[in-house]
């Protein structure tokens, strides 16, 4: 690679750290006992609507985002789910630079899980 395209080269996810599931996928894996299901969708979209055992912080309470996470083991996996994954997945990347180790995202959020 040539000094050039190294500068201009997207640094790379840590991909192994954040994976999308598919709805089949997400489905099984929360259907175990005590997994950290998070709704990140506003109050009003939780209520009119959401999977079940799933928790709701709002991703645009950006004022409370780390006190909100804070009472979830960081070593567990965390499932998230959104409207339709856009949201989802900027909050995995915010619980990675606060140490969560292994988030599950649900393709297209909500939306795909109905």
């Amino acid at each position: 690679m040539s000094f050039i395209s190294s500068l201009f080269k997207n640094k790379p996810e840590p991909t192994d750290q954040v994976e999308i599931l598919d709805t089949p996928t997400f489905k099984e894996a929360i259907s175990n006992e005590n997994v950290q299901l998070i709704d990140v969708r506003t109050g009003f979209e939780y209520t009119s609507g959401h999977i079940e055992n799933a928790i709701n912080i709002d991703f645009f309470d950006r004022a409370n985002f780390n006190e909100n996470f804070s009472r979830f083991d960081r070593n567990k996996p965390m499932y998230l789910y959104c409207r339709s994954g856009n949201r989802s997945q900027r909050t995995a990347k915010k619980l990675l630079k606060i140490g969560f180790k292994k988030i599950y995202d649900l393709k297209g959020g909500y939306k795909a899980w109905k």
